[in-house]
């Protein structure tokens, strides 16, 4: 099992400890393009499937809340990419 699919794994496990640049790395595997917004928010845009992610950088830490890895999920099976 390659690497891009042991963080897919990861990520799928809905897990208390997956970071941000995981995610970043995650939502590239998938052609979205992190944009930097307002303060901490962030946006991720796929331009093949006009999508946007709209979501707010963890801090102080780097580890995302369950809430939204939930999100995210989501919206990638809405879009059909998970």
């Amino acid at each position: 099992m390659g690497t891009r699919e042991k963080l897919l794994k990861k990520f799928k496990s809905n897990p208390k400890d997956f970071t941000y640049n995981e995610l970043v790395r995650v939502l590239s595997f998938f052609g979205y393009e992190q944009t930097q917004a307002a303060g901490s928010r962030v946006v991720f845009f796929n331009k093949k499937e006009k999508h946007k992610i709209k979501l707010h950088k963890p801090h102080p830490g780097n580890i995302l809340k369950r809430y939204q890895l939930n999100l995210i999920e989501n919206e990638l099976k809405t879009k059909g990419l998970l």
